[in-house]
């Protein structure tokens, strides 16, 4: 399933980066996500532009648009999600390091605490955020974030709901964005600059179809003579 949804508080869990001279690293040993010019799984993926996502029975794959903060790729097994994020990157650079390091900043800002851990993918960050942004108060939630440092790009996920802590959950998640294969593209885009992300051929097709539907709905209700107006009562 696809949807398309514009938020203006969808960048709860956005962190805003400054660009980075680091030398690349190799933490793309174990397996993906891979990059779209190296041989990969062979898996049924959908095309959502710089990122191609494995397609199966049990997850459900979301495109969310944000104002402020490009888009992201939402994969939601039952309670669970991870949000997936691919930025371009030097190609001689590695990000995770210091975006790492900033989102603890962030955390912290924000009246949280994280603690890094090795992970499935490397070194990860564990951290507890409060559960209503800007409101440390009402509770803390348990996220997990992860980062992959490909051939100039880079991919940074975000595990939420039980997936955060492990689990069967976690598993399959893990599983799929280890499957994610990264399109960069050889058009020249800035470090730290979001990939972009667009849906494929056939939901833009049906997408236009339901609008141009919904706008022949209403244009014949407007012109239905028989339509019910409005009613006054009057009181005397």
């Amino acid at each position: 399933m696809f949807r398309r949804r514009r938020s203006e508080d969808a960048d709860r869990d956005e962190f805003d980066y400054d660009e980075p001279e680091q030398p690349a690293g190799d933490p793309r040993a174990e397996g993906g996500p891979w990059d779209a010019e190296e041989p990969s799984p062979a898996l049924e993926r959908v095309d959502l532009g710089s990122l191609q996502v494995p397609i199966g029975p049990e997850h459900e794959i979301q495109l969310v648009m944000a104002e402020q903060h490009g888009a992201w790729v939402t994969i939601r097994y039952r309670e669970s999600e991870i949000q997936i994020q691919a930025f371009a990157a030097a190609r001689r650079g590695a990000l995770w390091d210091d975006v790492r390091a900033e989102i603890a900043a962030e955390v912290n800002t924000a009246g949280g605490r994280s603690q890094e851990t090795e992970g499935s993918f490397g070194i990860e960050l564990m951290a507890q955020v409060p559960a209503e942004p800007g409101q440390p108060a009402a509770g803390m939630r348990l996220v997990r974030f992860v980062g992959v440092d490909g051939p100039r790009w880079f991919v940074r996920g975000l595990f939420t709901g039980p997936a955060a802590e492990g689990g069967d959950q976690a598993g399959l998640l893990e599983e799929v964005f280890r499957d994610v294969v990264v399109v960069r593209g050889e058009h020249p885009v800035p470090p730290r600059e979001i990939l972009e992300l667009r849906l494929p051929p056939e939901a833009r097709q049906a997408l236009e179809e339901q609008a141009a539907a919904e706008e022949e709905n209403r244009f014949h209700e407007d012109l239905n003579p028989f339509e019910r107006g409005p009613e006054f009562t009057e009181t005397r």
